[in-house]
């Protein structure tokens, strides 16, 4: 007499990617430090530019509706950072391993750290608006512009989320991720974010007038200021399109390189 064994079913591609994002999701919870670092940082910097620097940037008082933009994307990339070391720790504790021997498609664990981490950087760039508009923050805008803003945000927290788990997933420990995402924190600090291009050394204006941290820079200036955007939503979303793609290819290629095909 012989025995037949139950082919094994695979979840659904919904079941598995949504136990992924709370396992994620609870992560997160979990690590309130990380969170609350997330909000602080930009928050700081933003007071710092405005009450210590602003006056000496622009004595009319107006500085504090330029630089939040800037603050805005400054605050993804502190909020990103983190998904860089969580990818990494998932790769280097065995958990990957373990996830392998289960019927669902492991690389939904990488799905699962992005969608974690823009949830939690849109609950951090809520809260710095709020700190904006308490400190003199005021755009003129109409819904629809402010709507554009918000989806423009999106998109670049969530390109910028892909590529730190593309970095976590190259990265042979925690803190090495850390160290190589750190990198990119300071792309802000070379564009528009703070002060006009036109204003920095030839050479150094070259480079932040053609990094891709400017165009999205001004698009939502542009936006939240009721100004014309001209060609920089279209570079904006070109580079975000562009980053993400990239972005998703490193991370998916890699993941099947290290992790295996499922």
């Amino acid at each position: 007499m012989t025995t037949e064994t139950a082919p094994i079913r695979k979840n659904s591609l919904y079941v598995s990617s949504s136990v992924f994002i709370w396992r994620s999701m609870l992560h997160s919870l979990r690590n309130t430090e990380a969170l609350i670092m997330a909000i602080v940082l930009p928050i700081m910097l933003m007071l710092l530019f405005t009450y210590v620097f602003g006056g000496a940037i622009d004595p009319g008082g107006e500085y504090v509706n330029y630089v939040v933009p800037g603050i805005i994307l400054l605050c993804a990339g502190y909020g990103s950072s983190s998904t860089a070391v969580d990818v990494a720790t998932d790769m280097t504790n065995g958990i990957i391993d373990r996830f392998r021997t289960m019927p669902i498609p492991s690389i939904h664990v990488i799905t699962g750290h992005v969608v974690a981490s823009l949830c939690r950087n849109l609950v951090a760039t809520g809260v710095v608006i709020g700190v904006a508009l308490l400190v003199g923050y005021r755009p003129i805008t109409s819904i629809t512009a402010w709507l554009a803003a918000v989806a423009i945000i999106i998109l670049f927290i969530l390109t910028l989320t892909w590529l730190y788990a593309a970095i976590g997933l190259v990265a042979g420990s925690p803190a090495a991720a850390s160290g190589y995402g750190f990198v990119l924190l300071f792309l802000p600090y070379l564009s528009s974010a703070f002060v006009p291009t036109e204003t920095m050394p030839n050479w150094l204006q070259t480079v932040a007038e053609n990094q891709p941290i400017t165009p999205v820079i001004e698009t939502i200036r542009a936006l939240l200021s009721g100004n014309a955007v001209g060609d920089h939503i279209w570079w904006a979303i070109g580079w975000c399109v562009l980053i993400l793609a990239g972005a998703i290819v490193w991370a998916t290629a890699t993941f099947h390189r290290k992790a295996g095909n499922r």
